[in-house]
């Protein structure tokens, strides 16, 4: 899986971005486990990983935001 960047985050709509974070945040428990393991080779994974659920999350709460604005006027 290629890291995501901002703008195809932002094209998604806020239900697949949720989708999304929950896939990542499984493969991440899985790449965690194989760790521990020791059958984890590519360790830079896991930074890059964690580097695309937090830029998900973040961009998903600035979209939520917004709504939140334009639903109080």
């Amino acid at each position: 899986m290629k890291a995501m960047k901002s703008a195809d985050i932002r094209k998604l709509a806020p239900e697949e971005i949720r989708t999304k974070i929950a896939d990542a945040r499984d493969e991440l428990m899985r790449l965690r486990f194989q760790q521990v393991t020791g059958q984890l080779t590519d360790t830079s994974r896991l930074n890059l990983l964690g580097k695309d659920i937090a830029r998900m999350e973040t961009i998903l709460r600035e979209i939520e935001r917004a709504a939140a604005v334009e639903g109080a006027k």
